[in-house]
């Protein structure tokens, strides 16, 4: 199967995450063809996580994986570092007391 173009994916999971009421921003504007993408989950109360997109080499699937969580300062900085290394990637935040981050539902890994 060929890969999404990231601004397209990005796009439709904003709009996901709309339908659902969570509040989402790009905080940083990747490259739109082919830039990769890191979310950050803000619970709103200090802490957050970060998920990155990972591909399983025994399976052959993409899949979420958690790069870092705890408090928000410290998960700020390592996204820092990955634009350090990747002027071309995409920041989101979602933002949401719950936790829900919606990167497990169908048409989102």
């Amino acid at each position: 199967m060929s890969r999404l173009v990231t601004s397209f994916w990005v796009h439709a999971y904003l709009a996901r995450l709309r339908l659902y009421g969570i509040p989402a921003y790009v905080l940083a504007h990747g490259d739109d063809h082919a830039g990769a993408v890191l979310v950050k989950l803000n619970t709103l109360d200090g802490q957050a996580r970060l998920f990155q997109r990972g591909f399983d080499l025994e399976s052959g699937v993409r899949r979420w994986v958690e790069l870092a969580s705890g408090p928000e300062t410290e998960v700020d900085a390592v996204i820092a570092r990955q634009r350090g290394f990747d002027p071309d990637l995409w920041v989101i935040e979602v933002e949401d007391r719950q936790g829900r981050h919606l990167l497990e539902e169908p048409g989102l890994e």
